[in-house]
């Protein structure tokens, strides 16, 4: 889990310069447009690459270190095994849909590389390239949906032991 854990880490500083790198070609092309008349045609798909892939490389961190969203006024009511069970059952849950969107969106990534789609911009970049990030963020949630839910059979809680 450790090497697991790394690279979790790793994806989630690369998803952080992706957010940085949009902002720069979302602000650059501002500039450009308003400033000078003069705009781009690549900032905004460019722009919009590095934030699916920034979000799909993020979602398998977030959910280790205990960071997504949680409701929990039922469950911080509950006693350690039952908020044990309800994690382990939402973490079985996530597992669930990580798994299904893997495997379809890898369908509607391979049926975009085979046929060649292009985005139709003037870019024309090949559609693929930002359908590939799906299965590869949610394969990666599903481990570690996995991974959480055989922490809350050990009795961890979520983020008690990840790294930040």
């Amino acid at each position: 889990m450790t090497t697991f854990s790394s690279l979790l880490r790793a994806l989630a500083w690369i998803a952080a310069l992706l957010f940085f790198c949009a902002g720069g070609m979302l602000t650059y092309e501002v500039a450009a447009r308003y400033l000078f008349i003069a705009p781009t045609i690549w900032a905004a798909e460019l722009s919009q690459l590095c934030l699916i892939w920034g979000t799909m490389l993020a979602m398998p961190w977030l959910l280790q270190s205990g960071r997504h969203i949680a409701v929990d006024a039922i469950t911080e009511r509950l006693g350690p095994f039952g908020k044990r069970l309800c994690y382990g059952l939402s973490m079985l849950a996530v597992g669930l849909f990580s798994g299904i969107v893997t495997w379809f969106g890898g369908d509607i990534f391979w049926d975009s590389f085979e046929r060649g789609r292009t985005t139709g911009s003037m870019l024309d970049l090949p559609t693929w390239v930002a359908e590939l990030a799906i299965p590869v963020g949610f394969a990666l949630l599903f481990v570690q949906a996995l991974l959480e839910v055989l922490k809350a059979m050990r009795g961890t809680m979520p983020g008690a032991d990840a790294p930040s």
